[in-house]
């Protein structure tokens, strides 16, 4: 049990013991007390020393946990609460707290995908009605660029008890260039979002590359509860290392990319990287600037280093160059009379 919990729980044993006005507490009963509790959730023997229930009730007296618990010593060694009617479980929240637990409240219930949350919902349910009856109701100040109606959102999760129980899937499939559906046993190892977009990343068979599915282009999705679950030792961190995006092109590895940054788009790519291995080459007079990046090309790079315009200009490699410069050309044309 991590050091934080056990002092949560001593603090509650102090409370609960000072809210008892019928007897007297010396600090053997409070370390006493303190350890009957530890041992109640942990099931083993606490050493507590008089030592730290010293600090404990230091700790609750000051305005260091927000409690400010009135705790006296009477006859030199007895402890009590100054004000009978005091606990540490009814201190009102602060305009900051309340604040916070607003906008941590909007934010969980938009993964209301996940089943996960399900048992959470009534909590964040009580802690909306606790939080507008002590404050005025006010607009969310924080929002996640979500988008509801996106197609598939509704198999996150069964693809999510799927990966946790080891579950192999029947998936009814049909991507944007095949003119049919498919169908397939997968094995799903991760859910991964990009852009607004969710993937299923795990692999058809043992034999077969790790393949990433929009779940957009799920039509259907099924157990297989007869099948073996394929284990794979697979690290996410370390697959995506060297990517923009999800699509990881086997058989190829990083590679150096040099890229010039105009002087209007150089300070959001310094303040936002395009990738964790960006690195600042030369910053010019201009404002413009030139970087480096070490990553395995694919089509969401691409398509995000098109996305600057004339703001960028691909310098290495000669390959990624003249393939971004004929995209640019064929764009062109379309504006052309």
């Amino acid at each position: 049990m991590s050091q934080n919990k056990n002092a949560l729980i001593r603090y509650k044993t102090i409370d609960k013991c000072l809210q008892n006005r019928y007897r007297q507490w010396t600090l053997e009963d409070l370390i006493e007390c303190c350890s009957e509790a530890l041992f109640e959730y942990e099931g083993r023997e606490n050493s507590i020393s008089k030592r730290t229930i010293q600090m404990d009730i230091q700790l609750m007296r000051s305005e260091k946990l927000g409690y400010n618990a009135p705790i006296v010593v009477y006859d030199k060694k007895f402890y009590k609460y100054e004000d009978d009617e005091f606990t540490i479980t009814d201190i009102p929240l602060t305009e900051t707290d309340m604040n916070v637990l607003t906008e941590t409240v909007s934010m969980l219930k938009q993964f209301k995908d996940f089943s996960l949350f399900n048992d959470v919902s009534d909590i964040l349910q009580r802690l909306e009605d606790k939080i507008y009856s002590e404050k005025s109701h006010t607009k969310p100040v924080i929002y996640l660029d979500k988008n509801e109606n996106l197609k598939g959102l509704h198999y996150l999760d069964e693809i999510y008890q799927a990966i946790i129980k080891k579950v192999p899937l029947v998936i009814t499939y049909k991507s944007f260039k095949s003119k049919e559906e498919n169908k397939f046993h997968f094995h799903p190892f991760i859910l991964k979002e990009f852009n607004n977009r969710w993937f299923l990343i795990g692999k058809k068979k043992g034999s077969q590359p790790i393949t990433n599915l929009a779940l957009d282009r799920i039509i259907a999705i099924d157990y297989d509860f007869n099948l073996p679950y394929l284990e794979e030792d697979f690290n996410a961190d370390l697959y995506y290392k060297n990517i923009i995006g999800v699509t990881v092109n086997s058989g190829l590895q990083p590679r150096k990319i040099e890229l010039w940054i105009d002087a209007i788009n150089a300070p959001y790519v310094l303040t936002k990287p395009l990738h964790p291995t960006q690195r600042l080459i030369t910053q010019n007079d201009d404002g413009s600037i030139i970087i480096h990046l070490l990553v395995i090309p694919n089509y969401e790079m691409e398509r995000l280093l098109l996305g600057f315009g004339c703001g960028i200009e691909i310098l290495k490699p000669e390959s990624l160059r003249n393939r971004m410069k004929k995209n640019l050309q064929m764009a062109l044309e379309k504006y052309k009379e």
